[in-house]
């Protein structure tokens, strides 16, 4: 089974096309070649033939043959990308925040695509090149918003990629990101599960909640800071990887994000002199290495997001103090039962306290 290749579907690759898989991971791969396996029988999603035109969920066996498999006359046609320039081999170099053998983790900035589409041919995914050493090109394993900065990894083999792949789609990586959002929840923590869908009409640009269509979506958010109620410093952890999913989730509690036009129209920004670029920041990725070891790495603000910070008088200490484990937003019961428990506390120490008294009436009055 040596010309047989499997990859599991991430989070980030939820509800897509699987022709767009490949553009996405294996791009020298032919739309002819991907169409000729599909005839013969040799794609495969969980053991059944596929089509291009399927579509991939999370956790699902995508397997394909060899690379070596494709006819040499259709290799001569695959699309050969531009070389780099010596400022662009250089550019992507310093994003690089942390390497190893398996892995380079880069601080993305924001507005830099992170693959190609239609339009855009300026792209991290291409940057890679100039991380290449011997010939091994690294590899996407997930993805951020254009215009979202900070941590991403990138698989330095096909073996590597395998294994971050499982985890992203096993989510045992861990992903934290900071935002900015307008205004200032009523708690401190809470958890949001709401399904989201494509929003028709928007081309599949936009996202929407939808419990009819939606696919499950959840994140974990916690306050680390207030300015009065004007808005908030926020951490967040995505439970799932939908696109848009952050960005959707707090414009839908009333709180988006500062500089997010998209989800939250004029709302979204503020006055006296905050930027009104997308204030969504991935702070920090902890993943299991494929050598048992560890991954877990903090990317630094871009400039917009660290004035922003100190104009709004926070200090980034206040985001790094806290825990990485965080617990689910307790459930209503959860919190009746402590305040209950709070209560009988009280009459406790009520009933103590009347005891006390008593026995000191007594003794006087001998």
């Amino acid at each position: 089974m040596s010309d047989i290749r499997t990859f599991t579907v991430s989070d980030d690759d939820d509800g897509i096309r699987l022709d767009r898989w490949f553009k996405r991971h294996l791009p020298d791969v032919s739309f002819n070649t991907v169409s000729r396996w599909s005839r013969t029988g040799q794609l495969r999603i969980d053991e059944r033939k596929a089509t291009p035109g399927d579509r991939i969920e999370t956790g699902q066996t995508i397997r394909v043959p060899a690379a070596d498999a494709t006819p040499a006359r259709e290799a001569r046609r695959l699309p050969q990308r531009d070389p780099l320039t010596a400022d662009e081999e250089q550019y992507v170099r310093d994003m690089v925040i942390y390497r190893d053998a398996a892995a380079f983790v880069l601080n993305k900035p924001p507005g830099l695509a992170t693959q190609g589409g239609t339009k855009t041919t300026q792209h991290l995914d291409r940057l890679l090149d100039g991380l290449a050493d011997d010939g091994a090109r690294p590899k996407l394993v997930h993805r951020l918003d254009k215009d979202t900065s900070g941590a991403l990894l990138v698989a330095r083999s096909a073996r590597a990629a395998g294994h971050f792949a499982k985890a992203f789609s096993g989510r045992t990586a861990r992903k934290v990101y900071w935002a900015l959002v307008v205004g200032v929840p009523d708690r401190d923590e809470g958890e949001i599960d709401a399904p989201l869908a494509k929003q028709p009409g928007t081309g599949g640009e936009k996202m929407h909640i939808s419990e009819e269509h939606g696919l499950p979506a959840k994140t974990r958010w916690r306050v680390i800071d207030r300015a009065g109620n004007r808005a908030a410093w926020v951490e967040l952890q995505p439970l799932t990887g939908r696109t848009h999913q952050l960005r959707a989730h707090m414009a839908a509690i009333g709180h988006p994000i500062v500089g997010d036009a998209k989800y939250g129209g004029a709302e979204a920004f503020l006055t006296g002199g905050i930027s009104r670029k997308l204030h969504l920041h991935a702070r920090r990725i902890r993943i299991d290495a494929p050598d048992g070891g560890k991954i877990d790495v903090t990317a630094e603000l871009p400039p917009h997001f660290g004035e922003s910070l100190t104009m709004l008088g926070f200090s980034p200490m206040a985001g790094d103090s806290m825990p990485l484990e965080q617990s689910a937003a307790p459930s209503r019961e959860a919190k009746q039962r402590k305040v209950a428990a709070a209560a009988k506390s009280r009459r406790r120490e009520r009933r103590g306290e009347r005891r006390a008294r008593g026995s000191q009436d007594r003794t006087k009055r001998r």
